[in-house]
């Protein structure tokens, strides 16, 4: 009876790290950019676009499709890099706890 007791406890203490974890997650931001800087993204743990910032040298007509894929590659770099921290959070917090490889924590 006591072990179970035990691991009620540790179950809450974990819940309250995830919560916590999450919410750092949520609140950190991430740059990607393209075309060697001038294309910038910034988005948040969760994914979501913060801001873009475009150079105005790539303000040409002939050049939409170019700056779309520019956009497009920004934010999909800053998207990784979120990723890349919130993983790296994910697993100093389930070190030492029996979760399969690869699995996704949901948020």
């Amino acid at each position: 009876m006591r072990d179970i007791m035990g691991m009620m406890g540790k179950v809450k203490e974990m819940q309250a790290k995830m919560e916590q974890m999450q919410a750092e997650i949520a609140s950190l931001t991430a740059e990607g950019k393209s075309g060697g800087g001038l294309v910038t993204v910034v988005v948040t743990g969760k994914g979501e676009m913060q801001s873009l910032k475009i150079d105005p040298s790539l303000f040409k007509e002939d050049d939409v499709e170019i700056l779309e894929d520019l956009i497009v590659a920004a934010h999909k770099d800053a998207k990784e890099k979120a990723d890349a921290v919130a993983a790296e959070k994910t697993k100093a917090l389930t070190a030492g706890l029996p979760i399969p490889p690869g699995f996704k924590m949901p948020f």
